[in-house]
């Protein structure tokens, strides 16, 4: 998931003399990083174009690219194996949601997860349980519907909710056990 960069202002290339750029390795076309500036690169769009000096950013038909996806937090899987330490053992508040690929509104609520899972860094840990994989664990906990989020707490099942649900859903039901 890629975030949107709305206004990022930075001098021409040839003023930026502290700024050390580098070379992206394994680029298709020729691009340079900002050191400084985590996720930007300048991106030249002509092919046949070198990067030999910062003075060279300059021309025309170079553009800053974000890199939010590389950057990006991605809820970590659980499986049979470390569903007991990763879960039931867990000091904070757990979000787990079960889901599978071939599921459509699975896919849906996967980036409200990942979205839940930045915002509440610290607060709360989310996993995803793929029930294709998983299967064990699903019928312990009666999963019938995917998706379904469930909330624990103390190694114990807080709340289930099932289905693809807005935001403000989720929400509400993590602040109860926060």
């Amino acid at each position: 998931m890629a975030g949107v960069l709305e206004i990022l202002t930075i001098p021409r290339a040839s003023a930026i003399t502290s700024v050390s750029l580098a070379p992206v390795a394994g680029s298709r076309r020729n691009s340079v990083r900002f050191s400084d500036f985590r996720g930007l690169k300048i991106q030249l769009t002509r092919s046949s174009a070198k990067v030999r000096s910062s003075s060279k950013l300059a021309r025309r038909g170079s553009r800053i690219v974000c890199e939010a996806q590389d950057t990006a937090v991605e809820v970590p899987g659980v499986n049979d194996s470390t569903w007991k330490s990763n879960v039931l053992e867990s000091e904070l508040p757990v979000l787990v949601e079960f889901w599978a690929p071939w599921c459509g509104p699975c896919r849906m609520i996967h980036p409200v997860i990942d979205k839940l899972a930045k915002q509440y860094t610290g607060k709360l840990k989310c996993y995803k349980v793929n029930t294709d994989e998983s299967p064990k664990i699903a019928s312990e906990y009666g999963i019938r519907s995917i998706p379904t989020v469930i909330i624990f707490k103390n190694g114990e099942k807080k709340d289930a909710i099932i289905g693809a649900v807005p935001e403000s859903t989720l929400t509400t039901s993590i602040e109860k056990f926060l």
